[in-house]
């Protein structure tokens, strides 16, 4: 690290009172911070942000002409990876709330502790150099052809190139201690990749699984951190949590989107200080495991109805696995289907059976809101009442008409009908009701590989109606 320019881009702080300035200034140079910018006034601060690199904000809540709070909301809107620290003389619960819910780092009251302001302000610029390192790292492995598959992710079939790209940037952080969060829809295997990364790690203690969703706070806090004899009624022996049990290995979070603000609070000390304290005991315990963190909810939206902090995010994702969804790398899904098929059959003792093509292209045409895990049951619930050579495609027919029905206007598929009105208002005439059908046809057909029942199914009419149709336009 280059001490003579520390951190790398300027850290701006902005208040109105120059005596303040000065002393942060002074307190910055002491511990070595000594790329600073400063000035008095929110347009000053604006001047700066759109002329350089900033790498972070420390930021007065309380200033004449723009005030702390509108400049916070203006450089969330234009600067959103520009980390803000607020600083008020203000002694608020209201105030720190909302500069959180804005977007803010973190709040600190004046007269500020220096040692704490140059703590946290150091540990967000070296996980902000983390962050690009990362981002580097996955780019790159990203774009390049994918190498070698490690042997930790056997139990992931897929020829995707971007899954298999994604083992190799696993690979590549597999020995950090710095914490990974996997993200993904429900079924995609998140857990199977936090067990690729164990393996991959090194790590000499064991992997501990804990699903927190629907745990409160008390229930969590004696989950992960354990308690001691007497700590509350019915503690009638010393219990050492899930993280005591994963010293020198690997703690695996799941459903963390699901964590409420007091346990996120006790969570970040933990990945920053790698402290806690079992419940009823007055001293602190060191933790030596490393922390894989997933979920399956948007924790950018999480954060703007502020359910979820944003330092916490900043800490968890230095490292972080986003996994496509299943309709995302349709061509494993023969894969998927011929592994399953024997898996499962050896399972239940049958002979695996051969399967009608047509089962592809109408599991290619299905948009698979429960990813392998629903794959999987379907597999399953097929194998389970088959009894000839050939498996039939009643089961996944069925369970791909109620699912349609029930789930064609929610999650994503929502979103593209909500975006057909902005398609159709861009154009100075609207097409006719048969113009649009014939192109709702011909892009069902083009999806069902040309297959008329599979497309009759997707269009919501029998085969007979589409086939009158077809004739009807001329097809």
């Amino acid at each position: 690290m280059d001490q003579d320019n520390y951190p790398a881009a300027p850290i701006l702080i902005v208040d109105d009172e120059k005596n303040t300035l000065k002393s942060y200034e002074l307190a910055f140079l002491s511990a070595g911070i000594n790329n600073i910018l400063t000035c008095e006034n929110g347009m000053c601060a604006l001047e700066i942000l759109s002329s350089k690199e900033v790498e972070l904000v420390l930021l007065d809540m309380i200033m004449p002409n723009m005030s702390g709070t509108e400049l916070l909301r203006q450089i969330v809107q234009d600067y959103p990876e520009v980390p803000v620290i607020m600083v008020t003389g203000v002694n608020s619960l209201d105030s720190a709330v909302e500069c959180m819910r804005l977007g803010a780092i973190d709040y600190q009251l004046k007269p500020v502790d220096p040692d704490r302001l140059i703590a946290q302000v150091k540990n967000t610029i070296e996980l902000r150099k983390l962050k690009r390192e990362n981002y580097l790292l996955q780019k790159h492995l990203l774009l390049e052809e994918p190498a070698d598959r490690p042997e930790a992710f056997v139990r992931i079939n897929t020829q995707n190139k971007y899954m298999l790209a994604l083992f190799q940037y696993c690979k590549a952080i597999a020995r950090s201690r710095q914490p990974v969060l996997v993200t993904g829809e429900t079924g995609v295997g998140k857990e199977l990749f936090a067990q690729a990364l164990h393996k991959l790690s090194g790590c000499s203690g064991e992997l501990v699984t804990v699903n927190i969703a629907g745990l409160d706070d008390n229930i969590l806090s004696d989950t992960l951190f354990g308690h001691q004899k007497g700590a509350f009624t019915g503690a009638l022996n010393n219990r050492p949590g899930m993280i005591e049990k994963a010293n020198d290995g690997t703690l695996f979070i799941d459903e963390i989107g699901d964590l409420n603000i007091a346990s996120q609070v006790k969570l970040l000390r933990l990945l920053q200080e790698r402290e806690y304290s079992p419940l009823g005991s007055d001293s602190a315990k060191i933790s030596t495991a490393r922390v894989i963190l997933a979920t399956h909810r948007d924790l950018s939206e999480l954060q703007r109805d502020a359910k979820f902090r944003k330092d916490l995010y900043y800490r968890i994702s230095t490292h972080h696995i986003s996994i496509p969804p299943l309709r995302d790398r349709k061509e494993d899904i023969p894969l998927l289907l011929n592994f399953m098929i024997e898996q499962i059959s050896r399972e239940l003792n049958k002979r695996p059976p051969q399967y009608p093509s047509e089962l592809l292209t109408l599991l290619k045409a299905y948009h698979f809101p429960g990813n392998i895990r629903e794959l999987e049951a379907m597999v399953y619930d097929a194998i389970s009442s088959h009894k000839s050579k050939m498996l039939s495609s009643k089961v996944f027919i069925d369970h791909i008409s109620r699912n349609s029905a029930n789930s064609q206007f929610s999650g994503d598929i929502q979103k593209n009908y909500q975006n057909l009105g902005n398609c159709f208002s861009g154009l100075s005439a609207l097409p006719t009701l048969k113009e649009s059908v014939k192109i709702l046809i011909k892009e069902a057909l083009k999806r069902s590989e040309g297959n008329q029942s599979i497309a009759s199914r997707m269009l919501g009419i029998t085969p007979q109606a589409l086939s009158a149709r077809l004739k009807n336009n001329g097809d």
